[in-house]
């Protein structure tokens, strides 16, 4: 691969293993300068880890707020600290026994929009600080709740006291916060067992690669298989082929209207929009109201 590569790395992120120290191997394989990641995973979690290479550390921003999709293991009948297994166990309730029916009925619940409130063992800040850091100083701060969607809850297995889930959500949602009230909710407690990602903001778990992978890879001269360009890591985002005379407006920096889209077909609503050439290499992501007839640069890459 011709220079610094400048992309997306979707990996299959391993258990007890934080999201910098991956970042950090990935920096490390690649010689990369840059490397970032979309979306924190908690060390214990496994999955879909989406890490950005060089220049698209630049795209994280947009890759951070679309839906997830988690497979997650809660265990009933027993509350901890953390709402995960990494927590002391602060509340148990014994042999909880509920039919299938029951479960399904009460998981059904939390399908939709409602307030969630965030686990005082978190990475939100409070005055600058890690909440997180706050509660193993013993000076826990409870954030206000917040809105969340679930778009689709389905329980895939029952082996009480455990039972497996798999959960569409927005970006922000806590699936632990999420397992303890499922508990809350059936009157025994409960907290997550084991997580894993399948997909984030449209990565999905079947194109990822492990770390080990991703080093034979490199060791191999095969690391352009694995790298997603810029442009379709956008994946969601509308697209504008740009000509000559708009591609050199963009690299100057000019100011753009209406008149320079005039080659192709542009979004009917106000939003974000990729500008590539025919090759498919990203220029710009433009923030644009077609009605009022403003673009704004967001990003600008001139290649």
């Amino acid at each position: 691969m011709q220079g610094e590569p400048s992309g997306v790395i979707v990996i299959d992120k391993p258990a007890d293993m934080t999201s910098a120290r991956v970042v950090e191997f990935i920096k490390r394989s690649l010689k990369a300068k840059k490397v970032g990641h979309a979306g924190t995973l908690d060390p214990y979690a496994t999955g879909v880890l989406v890490c950005c290479i060089n220049q698209a550390t630049r795209l994280a921003r947009f890759l951070l707020g679309g839906d997830k999709v988690y497979r997650a293991v809660c265990h009933l009948g027993v509350e901890t600290d953390t709402q995960d297994a990494t927590g002391t166990v602060i509340a148990v309730a014994e042999n909880p026994r509920f039919s299938v029916e029951v479960l399904r009925s009460v998981v059904k619940q939390f399908k939709g929009v409602s307030l969630q409130q965030p686990p005082v063992f978190s990475a939100l800040k409070h005055k600058g600080i890690p909440l997180y850091k706050l509660a193993r100083e013993g000076k826990p701060i409870q954030k206000e709740p917040r809105e969340i969607f679930i778009s689709s809850i389905d329980l895939l297995k029952v082996e009480l006291p455990s039972i497996c889930l798999e959960v569409c959500c927005s970006a922000g949602t806590y699936v632990r916060a999420l397992c303890a009230d499922i508990g809350k909710a059936l009157g025994c407690g409960g907290h997550l067992k084991e997580l894993r990602r399948l997909e984030s903001s449209g990565f999905r778990i079947d194109e990822a690669v492990s770390l080990k992978e991703l080093e034979n890879c490199v060791k191999e001269g095969r690391l352009e298989n694995l790298i997603i360009g810029m442009a379709d890591a956008l994946r969601k985002m509308p697209s504008y082929i740009a000509d000559r005379g708009l591609v050199g407006k963009i690299i100057n920096g000019k100011r753009l209207n209406s008149e320079d889209f005039h080659s192709g077909r542009m979004p009917e609503s106000k939003g974000y929009l990729k500008v590539v050439d025919e090759k498919n290499r990203l220029y710009a992501v433009l923030d644009v109201n077609p009605k009022s007839g403003q673009y704004r640069y967001c990003r600008v890459f001139p290649q």
